[in-house]
C-alpha cells in the first residue's frame, strides 16, 4: 500500500487504525533529539505560552512532535477510570542489566546497510523500552517525556488485554466462543454483530459495512471516534454520543467468518462482552484479572467515553514495567511470580494462532504467514513469537524460544506498524538470537 500524506484530523483517527494501513505526517519530522519534549518545551510555564500549549479542542495533542508529550500525558487530555493495583508490594522484576545489547546489529527489511539496536531506538522515536530475558530485566531505557513511574498510552496494545480477558471467560465457561454476540448483548440485535459469533469478533473475521479510509472525511471511522469523544463534534452534531451507541448502528456487509479484516469496532464489542458477562466495568475487570494478581507497580488507567465505558480498542495507559509484567506472564504460559494467572491452555491457544489463510485477506505485506487470534498477532515463525501491537510504535513482543519479552512505548511520526515493522521486527529477532547465543555467559 502506498504511503499517503494525511491531515492532522486523519492522524487522530490512527488511534483506531489497522496497523497495516499506511500513514505519514503532513510535515517532515525532526529527529528524535530535536523533537524531545524537554527540548521543545511543551506545556512548560504557568500557564505555558500559547505556542507551547497542547490541547484537545484544536487536535494539537495528535500533531507530531506534540505527540511526544501527549502520549505520556494522556490522562490530562481525556477522562479515565483507574485500574487499581494490589495494596501489597509490587512483584519483583530482578535486574541483570547488560551492556552488550546496544551494539547488536541487524539489517532492516528492504535496506542494504545494517543498523544497531541503539540507533533503532532513535529511528523509532522510542519513549521507553525494556527487555526481559528469563524473567530478568537485561535492558531498560526511557526517553522524551516518559519516566519509570510515568504512564503511556498503549493504543491498540489494549486490545490484547481485552482479548485475553475474554479468552479467560471462555475457558471458565462463562462466555461461549461459538455463541452469537446477541445472546449476551441483545442491544446489538439490529446491528451487524447480531449473528456474528463471539469468536468471529475476537478474531476480527466479521463482515461489516464499516470503512476505515482515513483520507475520506465521510469514512465510518470518523463517526466512531466522534461517538467516543475522541475528537470534537461539529456544530449541530446529533449522532451517537458513546461507543456502545455507535456499535448499534453498524450494518453487515458480506458474510462473517470469511476472512480477517482489522476493524477496531470488533474490540469494542469484545470489551462490552467482557463487561456484560463479568457484571463489572472494564477497568475493574482488568484490575481483578491482571493488575492485582500480577503485582503491578502502579495503577493503570483506561480512557472512558461519556457513559463511563472503557475504550477497549485503545484506551489503556500504564507503566512500562507493568506492561513487561503482563507480557512476561504470557511468555511463561500464563504464570508470573509463582502464580498461574492466565490458564496455560488460554495462552497456548493464543500462541498457536488463528488461520494464516484467513489472515491473508488483511493484506499485511510485512507479516507474511502471520495470523490473528483473540486480539493477538501471531508470527508462526521458528521462535513461536506473538505480539500485542499499537500504532505509533507500541509493542509487546513475546519470544518463547528465546525466553525473551520486549515491551516498547514510542511516539513515532508514523502511525502504521507497516511502516515500523521493517525496522522493529528484525531488531527483535536479532536481540533474541543474541540472547540465545550468549545465554551461558555471565
Amino acid at each position: 500500500m502506498a504511503r499517503r500524506r494525511l491531515t492532522i484530523t486523519a492522524v487522530l483517527v490512527a488511534l483506531m487504525v489497522a496497523p497495516g494501513a499506511a500513514w505519514a505526517q503532513t510535515d517532515t519530522p525532526g529527529d528524535a533529539a530535536a523533537t524531545d519534549p524537554a527540548v521543545m518545551g511543551w506545556m512548560v510555564g504557568s500557564p505555558p505560552p500559547p505556542e507551547r500549549q497542547i490541547r484537545f479542542h484544536d487536535l494539537s495533542f495528535m500533531r507530531f512532535p506534540q505527540t511526544r508529550w501527549s502520549f505520556s500525558h494522556w490522562r490530562e487530555l481525556f477522562p479515565t477510570a483507574p485500574i487499581a493495583r494490589a495494596e501489597s508490594a509490587p512483584s519483583p522484576l530482578p535486574l541483570a542489566l547488560r551492556n552488550d545489547i546496544d551494539a547488536v546489529a541487524f539489517t532492516p527489511i528492504g535496506a542494504s546497510a545494517p543498523v544497531t539496536w541503539a540507533q533503532s531506538l532513535d529511528l523509532n522515536y522510542t519513549d521507553g523500552i525494556l527487555i526481559l530475558h528469563r524473567g530478568r530485566i537485561v535492558y531498560e531505557r526511557y526517553f522524551g517525556a516518559l519516566t519509570p513511574t510515568g504512564s503511556h498510552i498503549a493504543h491498540s496494545v489494549t486490545k490484547s488485554f481485552v482479548g485475553t480477558a475474554a479468552a479467560m471467560l471462555i475457558a471458565e465457561g462463562r462466555l461461549d466462543r461459538d455463541a452469537p454476540v446477541v445472546r449476551y448483548i441483545p442491544e446489538l440485535g439490529d446491528s451487524a454483530f447480531a449473528d456474528a459469533t463471539v469468536g468471529q469478533v475476537l478474531d476480527m473475521t466479521t463482515g461489516l459495512a464499516y470503512t476505515e479510509v482515513y483520507t475520506d472525511p465521510d469514512s465510518d471511522a470518523f463517526a466512531f471516534v466522534r461517538a467516543g469523544g475522541m475528537m470534537p463534534t461539529p456544530p449541530g452534531y446529533d449522532g451517537p454520543r458513546t461507543f456502545f451507541d455507535y456499535l448499534k448502528t453498524v450494518k453487515k456487509a458480506g458474510q462473517h467468518g470469511q476472512g480477517f479484516t482489522y476493524k477496531s469496532v470488533n474490540t469494542e464489542v469484545a470489551g462490552w462482552l467482557v463487561s456484560r458477562v463479568s457484571g463489572k466495568p472494564l477497568a475493574e475487570v482488568l484490575s481483578e484479572r491482571f493488575w492485582r494478581p500480577l503485582g503491578m507497580e502502579g495503577d493503570g488507567y483506561i480512557q472512558v467515553d461519556s457513559s463511563g465505558a472503557g475504550y477497549a480498542a485503545g484506551g489503556l495507559n500504564l507503566r512500562l514495567r507493568d506492561l513487561a509484567r503482563f507480557c512476561e506472564m504470557m511468555r511463561d504460559g500464563g504464570r508470573f511470580n509463582g502464580r498461574q494467572i492466565v490458564p496455560a491452555a488460554v495462552v497456548g491457544e493464543i500462541a498457536r494462532g488463528g488461520d494464516p489463510e484467513a489472515f491473508k485477506s488483511g493484506g499485511y505485506q510485512t507479516l507474511p504467514g502471520w495470523s490473528y487470534r483473540n486480539q493477538w498477532w501471531v508470527s508462526h515463525n521458528a521462535h513461536g513469537a506473538f505480539m500485542a501491537r499499537g500504532v505509533f510504535g507500541q509493542a509487546c513482543y513475546v519470544d518463547p524460544k528465546a525466553e525473551m519479552s520486549i515491551v516498547r512505548f514510542a511516539s513515532s511520526p508514523l502511525a502504521s506498524n507497516a511502516l515500523l515493522d521493517p525496522m522493529s521486527l528484525p531488531a527483535y529477532q536479532a536481540v533474541a538470537e543474541h540472547l540465545m547465543a550468549t545465554a551461558a555467559q555471565p
